[in-house]
This record gives C-alpha cells, sequence and structure tokens, in this order.
C-alpha cells in the first residue's frame, strides 16, 4: 500500500505540472491571467501540494474552485501529453471524474489512449523519469497483468528489470512469475524450463514415476506424458517426437516449454530481446 502511494503521489506532481502548463496556454489563450503565468514562466518557485489521492491533487491543485469546469483545462492539457506518459493518466481521470461533459467522439478517442495496461506503462515510464525504477518494476507487473498477450508490456518489465540488475531469462504464465530454482535456458534451439513451476501454474496434475523415469501432466482432459532423457513422448496415448528431450539438471527436471505447454492448451510466446517465455491461456 505504501509503495503504491509512492508512485501515486509522484504522477501526480508529474500531472499537476502538466496541467498547469495546459492551464497556462489556455489563459493566454483568453487573454487572462496572463502576468501571473509569465511569472511563473520566468522561473519563480512554484508551490504544488499534492495529497496521496491523485485524482483529488491534480483537478484540486490546478484548478481551484473551478469546479466541473476543471475538465476544459483537462482537455487542453491532454492536447499536449496525448503522446506522452501523462496522456494515459489524464485520459483515464477525464472517463471516470468528467464523462458526462464528453461527447462520443471525445470518449471513443480517450478510451484509446487510456487501456488499461498502456496506462500503467506510462505511469511506469513517468517513474523511471523521476528516477524511482523499483517502484515503476511494480507499476510495470500490473501492466503485464492487466493484458497477458501484450508482448511489449514484457519487453519493458524485462527491460526495468535489467536497470536493477536482475538478468537473464525471464519465464511468465498468466502474467506471473513462477518461483523456480533453475533458469529457463536454451538448447538446440530449444527453450527448457523447470517443469514443476509451469505445472503448477497451470494448476496442472502431476504424476512422477521413478521406475520408468516419466512424468505425467494431467489438465482438463489432456494428458502428456515424458521421458528424462528421451526424445518420445504421448499426448493423449499418441506418439509424439521431440526436438530436445526432457532432462535432469541439479536434481531439477527441465521440459520443453512449447511442447508442454501448447500440448495442454496454452499459447507460448518468446521475447528475443530481454530473453522472456511468455505462456498464457486464452
Amino acid at each position: 500500500m505504501i509503495m503504491r502511494k509512492s508512485w501515486m503521489i509522484i504522477v501526480s506532481c508529474v500531472l499537476a505540472t502538466s496541467l498547469m502548463t495546459g492551464s497556462a496556454f489556455a489563459a493566454s489563450k483568453n487573454g487572462n491571467g496572463a502576468g501571473k503565468k509569465e511569472e511563473a514562466a520566468g522561473g519563480k518557485k512554484v508551490d504544488i501540494t499534492v495529497e496521496a489521492d491523485a485524482e483529488a491533487s491534480v483537478t484540486s491543485a490546478t484548478y481551484g474552485n473551478h469546479g466541473h469546469n476543471g475538465y476544459k483545462g483537462l482537455l487542453n492539457a491532454i492536447e499536449n501529453v496525448k503522446d506522452k506518459p501523462a496522456g494515459a493518466v489524464i485520459a483515464d481521470l477525464l472517463l471516470t471524474k468528467y464523462d458526462t461533459h464528453l461527447t462520443a467522439e471525445m470518449k471513443a478517442e480517450l478510451e484509446v489512449i487510456v487501456e488499461k495496461d498502456v496506462a500503467l506503462s506510462a505511469v511506469a515510464d513517468i517513474l523511471v523519469e523521476s528516477g524511482s525504477v523499483s517502484d515503476a518494476v511494480y507499476v510495470q507487473q500490473d501492466a503485464v497483468r492487466a493484458n497477458v498477450k501484450n508482448l511489449d508490456s514484457y519487453k519493458k518489465l524485462g527491460k526495468l528489470y535489467e536497470k536493477i540488475g536482475k538478468k537473464g531469462a525471464k519465464l511468465y504464465v498468466n502474467g506471473e512469475e513462477p518461483e523456480f530454482q533453475i533458469a529457463p535456458f536454451f538448447r538446440d534451439g530449444t527453450t527448457l524450463v523447470p517443469f514443476r513451476a509451469i505445472a503448477e501454474a497451470l494448476k496442472a496434475t502431476v504424476v512422477w514415476n521413478k521406475d520408468e523415469h516419466s512424468i505425467t501432466v494431467t489438465r482438463d482432459g489432456i494428458t502428456v506424458k515424458l521421458f528424462i532423457d528421451s526424445k518420445t513422448a504421448y499426448v493423449n496415448g499418441e506418439q509424439v517426437t521431440l526436438q530436445v528431450p526432457a532432462t535432469a539438471v541439479k536434481g531439477n527436471t527441465v521440459i520443453p516449454v512449447r511442447f508442454v505447454s501448447e500440448a495442454l492448451k496454452a499459447t507460448v510466446k518468446f521475447e528475443a530481446e530481454t530473453q522472456s517465455v511468455v505462456i498464457y491461456e486464452e
């Protein structure tokens, strides 16, 4: 909770500054308050008081007693930042707080900007710019969970991990990062991942046969059977040949991620730049 408030406060500060810029633009355009805005632009100190509630602080601190007319200033501001990180957050504020003042066309345009994962990624960008990389990681994790199919979100998260010193291959299942004792690795063009991490994340039933060194995975009526150090496997009793066999590494069983995941009707993607293995259910 403390962490979330922290990044909300930082975002509020950035938004308040952006909105003041938009408000100044609107004021000079209308010929009102020019002297006051020029004074601020001249480099004199501007105090911004920000509360933990991002929505309240942005509107009240920026527009004071303007009440419902505040949405006009927000519309001015978003024109200047719609393609920047603050744009997604302002769009969300307009849609949630001032929706009755917007035309259908305005709402449609704002909804494109405010897609949840995009908005969260935008907040992460703001945090990075403010120097709060660790907080940005938490927010980008939320962005990944908001849309588990968006490879760009995983890529951005991977790059944030690199900034805080977390390197190497990453594994995601339905947007979550399962715990594993051995990291995913690549062999002969195939990605091998820790078997238990995948099985538990996909809520599959697992049976280990010590005598024949086999692993049987069952999920939603589908049964997959693999043998350690063998390229022969079975899916619902039908024999298939693997490019790379399941094997044991430091006491952990690793399996070809694409074969097992797709056999269990899950989708597998790979984000090459950050070495991210992404598995999700449709």
